[in-house]
């Protein structure tokens, strides 16, 4: 009998493609099949909500009504189709419809379906460019005060729409005549545009089984059917013809040629950047395939090249719409396909509904439409990050030149904006406390000739004759900067006085000299060692220094305090308020005394967390041979409680290369007795060298023998720790937990030190150490005994 086949040896669908033949095909039917019982009712709900929407639009843009129905069709099903995000849904949009307005009433309506189709063209170039992602570097808050100035927009015209008047051609006109348009208000036409204004803020309130139905329809059905019982002679939607009348071919324009190009860029960068913008925030919904911005813009152009060249509203991608198909489960791309069929077919069949639905009802549904275009979030949102002058004056620029003036004048203010913040240097003069203290010159950011006339109006503002600091704590720093400050410091210097100048974190000062500038990280923590600081800067040795109050080695110390009291002392004090009645630490942590370890600075941690016990070789001893560190264990678990104890070796360790000497017979007599006598507490360490798995391991990843010894001494601390009385116990019973760490002070790398050996927590030192080790093998192999002939 024929052995069953493996299942895993069988491909599926995720990892490979099905297998041809009837099984492959049966598997994407079935996965077909499973997709449309949920695309399909997600694309019914999206059309439900599409066509209002697309209805109103077009009334607001002054195209033929139809044309919201044939760009919401061909959104459907060309950039559903060809677009780089399966869960947008296109059509047009509220955002363009300013634009449209004025190309309408400028162009006609033929020469805008023309400029639609030509931004088509643009759009469909970009997106084989490859360019999909450079239309993000835009600021978020140009773009929605692009969208809160269409919203005021749309209420301005609308308005007067639901009061039973006419728009006008401008914001400010549509202002000045809406206190004639109120007194003059036709009754029924306002009292259903409110209707509708009302149905659509109240719906969100209604229950879960009721908002099944989109609001807008919900509402735009309502408003109908009370204009049918009581107001029959209200106006009302008019078009002649069927769908197929309503195509309209494209027309060139007769000339002003640099007006309709203009058109046609902005009108592709606005509805691309809009499309983009939309498919980003739709992904940001669902957890399925992310979008390809490049082919979203190829699909849009062909949508806007399709719905120009038969009469319809450009086509963006709809933020609206997108996020009603995902919430109504759809999967793939076919809902958003499958709702442009829909809109099609019902513009086809139920055309003549349409010329039911009465204009004020459609105004009451765009005024709803451009109030949600102003967010309040994102006003607060400008407040909170410095950005309201932005939005503001994009907003005003938006309703009351033009939408691509606005947001023209927008990005160059956010432009400009960004490099004051960037390029700005905070250069300020500090009064010294007393007249002991020094002046203080504090430079921080990017200091560049941007910055000298700040820099120039500060330094001179110091008195003469004084002795003064100037502490740089710069990212970026060109020639021209530092000539300014090294002329100061030598003028300033000739007058009598004296100029320290202290670099922070970086080398920018001094590589500025002779190197192309670059910027660098401003990193005061973790803090380098004094000498990298306190070093000299090229130019301001010589004479003139002032009499030091510490003469001598404890100077550098003193600079280090004073550093600490003008940098971070204010820092620090929130951090340690809390610690100041007592010490709550989680860690005892055991180290060597070596100057080169620095316990919270490889563990990432600050003040209070660690209770820090450092001696020579960090050992620690049995129950009664050292009282100093009983009690430090003692303490720390049974007073503090603390929850792990780590012993921590080092790399070429002072204390274990006395033990490797020793053990040659070279001894430390220079040391004294003392030292040699607190050494027994390391001594089993060298005993177990030979053949400890720890010291197998370093060995195999190429450490040194010194290294080695370091490593294994860690093992075999945190051996006694489990026969110390103060902490075995815990130990044994889980409350505390012991653990080994090895610091590399080459690679500034930490490792971990285990009963049976080592483990690299970081893989990239890990692959350099097992490179490193196989390359010292290589040549060792040939040389082995056994392999001789």
């Amino acid at each position: 009998m024929a052995q069953a086949p493996d299942p895993s040896s069988i491909p599926t669908a995720v990892h490979s493609p099905p297998a041809p033949g009837r099984g492959g095909r049966k598997r994407r039917r079935l996965q077909f099949l499973g997709h449309l019982g949920a695309d399909i009712p997600a694309s019914l709900v999206v059309f439900l909500v599409a066509l209002p929407l697309s209805l109103g639009i077009a009334a607001a843009s002054g195209a033929p009504i139809m044309a919201g129905l044939i760009a919401a069709a061909v959104g459907g099903i060309v950039a559903g189709s060809l677009g780089g995000s399966p869960l947008q849904v296109s059509g047009p949009a509220a955002g363009l419809t300013v634009v449209v307005a004025g190309l309408v009433q400028e162009f006609g309506w033929q020469v805008t379906c023309a400029i639609t189709a030509a931004a088509g063209v643009v759009q469909l170039l970009l997106g084989i460019s490859r360019v999909g992602r450079a239309a993000l570097a835009v600021s978020p808050v140009v773009v929605k005060a692009m969208l809160a100035g269409i919203g005021v927009t749309i209420i301005l015209q609308q308005s007067h729409v639901m009061l039973g008047g006419q728009p006008a051609g401008s914001a400010l006109e549509n202002i000045v005549a809406l206190p004639a348009a109120i007194t003059s208000v036709e009754l029924h036409a306002a009292l259903l545009g409110l209707a509708v204004v009302v149905i659509l803020l109240g719906w969100k309130h209604l229950p879960a089984a009721v908002r099944r139905i989109p609001g807008p329809l919900a509402a735009v059905a309502a408003g109908t059917a009370l204009s049918i019982a009581f107001a029959p002679g209200v106006e009302r939607i008019s078009f002649e013809g069927s769908l197929v009348d309503a195509v309209a071919l494209p027309q060139l324009p007769e000339g002003n040629w640099r007006a309709v190009a203009f058109a046609v860029i902005s009108m592709a960068l606005i509805a691309s950047i809009e499309s983009l913008l939309s498919a980003v925030a739709v992904d940001k919904m669902h957890s399925g395939p992310r979008t390809n911005l490049n082919r979203e813009l190829v699909g849009q152009g062909a949508a806007n090249i399709v719905a120009g060249s038969l009469g319809g509203l450009p086509v963006t991608g709809v933020i609206v719409r997108s996020a009603t198909n995902v919430e109504a489960g759809a999967v793939t791309r076919a809902s958003a396909v499958m709702h442009g069929i829909w809109v099609l077919a019902f513009s086809a069949i139920f055309a003549g509904v349409i010329q039911l639905i009465p204009l004020a009802v459609l105004a009451g549904l765009l005024v709803v439409i451009g109030a949600r275009l102003i967010k309040i979030a994102d006003i607060r949102t400008s407040l909170r990050t410095g950005d309201l002058l932005i939005y503001s004056v994009t907003l005003l620029c938006v309703v009351f030149l033009n939408l691509l003036e606005g947001v023209m004048v927008g990005l160059a203010l956010a432009a400009a904006s960004v490099l004051w913040r960037v390029l700005r240097a905070a250069v300020d003069a500090h009064t010294p406390v007393s007249p002991s203290d020094s002046w203080r010159v504090t430079v921080a950011g990017s200091c560049s000739f941007f910055a000298l006339p700040r820099l120039n109006r500060v330094l001179h503002s110091v008195p003469g004759g004084k002795h003064v600091v100037v502490e740089l704590n710069a990212d970026y720093v060109d020639h021209a900067f530092r000539e300014a400050l090294i002329a100061w410091q030598k003028q300033y210097r000739a007058a009598g006085g004296t100029v320290r100048i202290e670099e922070h974190g970086n080398t920018l000062f001094q590589d500025a000299a002779d190197r192309t500038p670059k910027r660098q990280d401003a990193r005061e923590l973790p803090l380098p060692p004094r000498t990298s600081w306190q070093s000299a800067v090229p130019g301001q040795e010589g004479a003139g220094e002032p009499a030091r109050v510490h003469p001598g080695p404890l100077e550098p110390l003193l600079h280090g305090i004073s550093k600490y009291h003008r940098r971070f002392a204010d820092q620090v004090q929130p951090l340690v308020q809390d610690l100041a009645e007592g010490q709550n630490p989680d860690t005892l942590f055991i180290a060597c005394v070596d100057s080169r370890v620095n316990p919270n600075l490889i563990t990432s941690s600050g003040p209070g967390d660690l209770l820090t016990l450092r001696n020579i070789g960090n050992v620690v001893c049995h129950e009664g041979q050292d009282a100093s560190i009983d009690s430090a264990l003692s303490f720390a678990v049974k007073g503090l409680n603390v929850d792990s104890i780590v012993i921590c070796g080092h790399s070429n360790c002072g204390a274990m290369k006395a033990l490797v000497e020793d053990a040659s017979g070279h001894g430390n007599p220079g040391l004294g007795a003392g030292f040699d006598a607190w050494l027994d507490h390391a001594r089993p360490s060298y005993r177990h060298l030979a053949d400890h798995p720890v010291a197998l391991e370093a060995a195999a990843a190429g450490y040194s023998e010194v290294d080695q010894l370091a490593m294994v001494n860690v093992a075999v601390q945190l051996r006694k720790l489990e026969c110390h009385p103060a902490v075995g116990p815990g130990l044994a019973a889980g409350s505390v937990q012991a653990t080994g760490l090895f610091y590399d002070i080459a690679t500034a790398r930490v490792l971990l030190v285990e009963p049976t050996g080592i483990r690299f927590l970081d893989p990239a030192q890990a692959a350099a150490r097992q490179a490193a080790a196989r390359k010292l093998a290589q040549p060792a192999r040939h040389s082995d005994p056994a392999c001789a002939g």
